[in-house]
């Protein structure tokens, strides 16, 4: 077992913006350590969303964070030879890693022509709870109210 927590590492901001979850969006999306490339996805999508919404950009995409973020999760524990699924509350750390990945995931599913303009679609959708990204919040929490019987088996 480790002897101390791991320190958590400063997060770096990104460029235009100044926010640290648009950082980490862009290392999310980027492919073969090409930051640049992935940092053009990600903006141009950011300015694809300013245009569609009344609202800015940055908050339209930390609107539709809160709303792809989940707030339980099912989590397996061994108890006595049966593998039961156990809701358990969400780290913030954890919520963000999960949101951007589910975004990263559905966008690339999307169809559309270029990365910029499906990513900028779900991150549309998902502000207004749509999405394949929020439906997978629901299924994650629906999961977790079906085995609401086993909350007891907490570790």
């Amino acid at each position: 077992m480790r002897r101390k927590a791991a320190s958590k590492r400063l997060t770096l901001t990104d460029q235009r913006f100044n926010d640290e979850i648009i950082y980490r969006l862009i290392n999310a999306v980027m492919i073969d350590g090409k930051k640049s490339v992935a940092t053009k996805v990600v903006y141009d999508a950011m300015d694809i969303v300013g245009e569609k919404s009344e609202e800015s950009a940055l908050d339209v995409f930390h609107k539709a964070m809160t709303n792809i973020s989940p707030v339980v999760e099912v989590r397996g524990k061994r108890v006595g030879g049966a593998t039961y699924q156990i809701p358990m509350e969400v780290r913030a750390e954890r919520r963000v890693a999960l949101a951007l990945r589910w975004l990263k995931k559905y966008s690339e599913s999307r169809s559309g022509k270029s990365m910029a303009t499906r990513l900028a679609a779900e991150i549309l959708d998902a502000s207004n709870s749509q999405g394949s990204a929020v439906k997978k919040r629901e299924e994650v929490h629906k999961m977790a109210e079906a085995n609401k019987a086993f909350s007891h088996f907490r570790f």
